[in-house]
């Protein structure tokens, strides 16, 4: 009689044991994924689009990184498509953080806002 209960115990420290030494095996993928870093290699391979390239100035600026912004904020700018008014607002306030002036600056002068 007594013999049942130390089993039905040794028996619940086993399981109890063997739950908690499994290793947690999920993956987050998207953990060390950097946006920058994809649209950097998709450009290196040749598949750079104004698309891609607004978008990776876009995360450049939202990461607070204004000089690789400006950079292709600018490379929109030599292919003339997607400029709007925001493309302007965030490469001017890149500009600013970064202490250029707007006055001289080429891509400003060519699209006549200042």
């Amino acid at each position: 009689m007594k013999l049942w209960p130390s089993i039905l115990i040794t028996f619940c420290l086993l399981i109890s044991g063997t739950l908690l030494s499994q290793e947690e095996t999920t993956i987050d993928v998207n953990k060390d994924i950097s946006i920058t870093k994809v649209y950097e290699q998709v450009i290196k391979e040749g598949y750079g689009t104004p698309k891609v390239y607004l978008d990776l100035a876009n995360a450049h600026y939202f990461e607070s990184n204004y000089k690789s912004a400006k950079k292709w904020y600018e490379k929109v700018f030599e292919t003339k498509e997607l400029v709007t008014s925001k493309v302007l607002y965030r490469y001017k306030q890149s500009l600013k953080a970064l202490n250029e002036d707007f006055v001289t600056n080429k891509y400003l002068v060519s699209l006549s806002t200042n």
